[in-house]
């Protein structure tokens, strides 16, 4: 199995960035699509932005599309999501997932979730 564990949040005002990381462990990231979800309280998860296998396919929510840019680095086994321009909007638990298959903004669920990592963004 897959362990994914999701690192980088914290506390940004609106307009500044941050960089989210999830290692994986188990297998290699290379097996599998990679992506992001978040979820604020009593709503349901939302897809943000995923990756193929390969890293040659990508695929962001509308909301984030043109801020965010989400990378993976198969020798570190480790994917990265890049935040720019937060707004408060942003505010939510992100999680890591890896799936078998390539989705892109269609994607819904995921053979394996990390734990998730809260990202709030102040006015």
């Amino acid at each position: 199995q897959v362990q994914l564990v999701e690192s980088g949040g914290g506390l940004v005002r609106t307009g500044g960035s941050l960089r989210l990381s999830c290692a994986a462990s188990g297998r290699t990231i290379s097996s599998y699509a990679m992506g992001w979800f978040r979820q604020t309280p009593n709503k349901e998860r939302e897809f943000v932005a995923d990756i193929s296998r390969s890293g040659s396919s990508t695929s962001y929510a509308d909301s984030v599309k043109g801020r965010f840019t989400l990378s993976r680095d198969n020798a570190k086994n480790t994917v990265y999501l890049q935040m720019n321009s937060l707004k408060p909007e942003d505010t939510a638990v992100y999680y890591c997932a890896a799936d078998q298959n390539y989705y892109g903004s269609r994607w819904l669920t995921a053979d394996y979730w990390g734990q998730g990592t809260q990202v709030t963004v102040s006015s």
